[in-house]
């Protein structure tokens, strides 16, 4: 890999909370998750984001019944961000219903008695060192158990986040991407908490586009989950067409998901990031690479560094990618 990015080895993960705001691609990557060998789904736990925290309750619960995994607990996350007032909902990428606007009925399963926070910091005290959390939207839940539990952030075996925009421009505003923007305080407690974390901002995820054609050979496979996907992504297909002129999708949650479970097939570089809470730039995430030795403490000073993805084996992941959504 290129830019002087470390490789990180393959790493085993088998218990898997995936903290989730679906949302189409995050629809994509929690069926590829009940689809891959490597890693046991233990739990999804919900937030605001492409949808209303209840509404992604409820496509979670979904999703759940669809994959024939209702024995998997869905816990219901924070309804609005950790400063409080109204969450800003991305309806106009995912449809009304999140999932394309191919509404469905209502889930005959109801969620977890315990909220989001205390089911995540339940887990990781049960299995510490064990569970890892893959975080697709904003970091409100992952934020309210890190402040309720000091041992979680030594406890949780790996974060890997889908967030932020590193040395690129946002997709909110120039400044944001749209997962930090929603909770920008939340991001910063979490990236600070001393934590194992992994990164993959959109400059990385949308180098991996599901074009027009592979989206119709997808729809021609026997993949178990296939039409389902196809028809959700229709509507987020015609949104890409309309804001970023490309006729396919980004993968940003899949590709997240595959840096969780293939990190080889990424790099890596070490820094502190902060994320900014006031201004122009709420939401924008700075890393400081270690570049410079600094005459005088700063807010980078201090805290543990975290792992930015730098690069990505774009035909690798993609085939991955591929292969989950057409198994059968």
């Amino acid at each position: 890999m290129e830019n002087g990015g470390n490789r990180a080895a393959p790493i085993g993960c088998d218990k898997v909370i995936i903290d989730t705001d679906p949302g189409i691609d995050d629809s994509m990557t929690i069926l590829m998750a009940f689809q891959a060998k490597e890693i046991e789904v233990i739990g999804l736990t919900t937030i605001f984001g492409n949808v209303s925290t209840e509404d992604a309750t409820r496509n979670a619960l979904l999703l759940c019944e669809i994959a024939g995994h209702t024995e998997v607990p869905v816990a219901e996350g924070s309804p609005e961000p950790l400063k409080g007032g109204e969450p800003r909902i991305a309806d106009f990428v995912h449809g009304s219903d999140g999932l394309g606007n191919i509404f469905l009925p209502p889930p005959n399963g109801k969620k977890h008695d315990k909220s989001a926070a205390e089911f995540l910091i339940d887990k990781v005290s049960e299995f510490p060192g064990e569970v890892s959390i893959l975080a697709l939207g904003p970091l409100t839940n992952l934020a309210l158990a890190i402040k309720k539990d000091d041992s979680f952030a030594k406890n949780v075996k790996r974060v890997v986040i889908l967030g932020g925009a590193f040395f690129a421009s946002g997709n909110v505003n120039p400044a944001a991407e749209a997962n930090i923007y929603g909770d920008p305080e939340a991001a910063d407690i979490v990236f600070t908490s001393g934590a194992e974390i992994a990164v993959v901002g959109i400059n990385i995820t949308t180098q991996v586009t599901l074009t027009d054609a592979d989206l119709m050979e997808l729809r021609n496979s026997k993949g178990k989950y296939a039409q389902f996907v196809c028809d959700m992504c229709k509507f987020y297909r015609d949104w890409h067409v309309k804001s970023d002129g490309v006729h396919g999708i980004f993968l940003h949650d899949p590709v997240s998901f595959a840096a969780l479970v293939r990190p080889d097939l990424f790099s890596f570089k070490k820094g502190v990031v902060r994320v900014e809470t006031q201004g122009i730039c709420v939401g924008h995430t700075l890393m400081d690479q270690g570049l410079k030795k600094w005459n005088s403490t700063n807010p980078w000073s201090g805290y543990l560094p975290i792992s930015v993805a730098w690069t990505i084996d774009v035909p690798m992941v993609l085939a991955y990618v591929k292969g989950l959504l057409m198994q059968v």
